[in-house]
């Protein structure tokens, strides 16, 4: 490669934002969701799967196609292709009635399937900060990395150290072999 292709690849890497895909309780969840994109969407590429719609938003734009079927394989499949895929990691707000959503328990699930950092975020209104099943074997197994929604507003640079954790934990760790979430609890 010459220098100007060199140069300029390295101009777009250090322009170009990452891309975290979030996952949240959209029913209790949204006012948190709202605000971490809002603190972090001028550093990152905040998307999340619209679970009502099943259509992908993008600082909080709707773009691409919508999900449209109750095959859990095939959403699943569509989250991994759609969503998690060209994404850093899966930053998981965790709010009170997280740990019984199944599109959160989906979009885990694919992360995992996709091998990308995994992150735990848990929010004020969860106080004895229970999480999905499978973000908890990843959080025992030390493949998933966690913090507090106070750290982590208090500190917006926080969030690119945990990326880096989160991606450099050893695929190994990953525990990713549960019955899949069939419905809301």
């Amino acid at each position: 490669m010459n220098s100007s292709v060199l140069l300029r690849d390295l101009f777009r890497s250090l322009t170009t934002k990452r891309s975290i895909f979030v996952s949240y309780h959209h029913g209790g969840d949204r006012a948190y969701y709202d605000a971490f994109s809002k603190l972090f969407a001028d550093t990152y590429q905040v998307i999340q799967d619209n679970s009502v719609g099943r259509q992908k938003v993008i600082n909080d734009n709707l773009v691409g196609p919508q999900i449209d079927s109750d095959d859990a394989e095939y959403v699943i499949r569509k989250i991994r292709e759609d969503y998690i895929t060209g994404s850093s990691c899966t930053v998981v707000l965790c709010g009170a009635q997280t740990p019984y959503r199944k599109f959160v328990d989906w979009e885990i699930k694919a992360t995992l399937d996709k091998e990308h950092g995994l992150i735990a975020v848990q929010l004020p209104t969860n106080q004895g900060f229970i999480v999905p099943s499978r973000l908890h074997d990843n959080t025992q197994s030390g493949y998933a990395v966690c913090t507090t929604w106070e750290l982590l507003t208090a500190s917006p640079p926080l969030l690119a150290t945990l990326i880096e954790q989160a991606n450099a934990k050893a695929k190994w760790l990953i525990v990713n072999h549960r019955e899949l979430r069939a419905r809301n609890g």
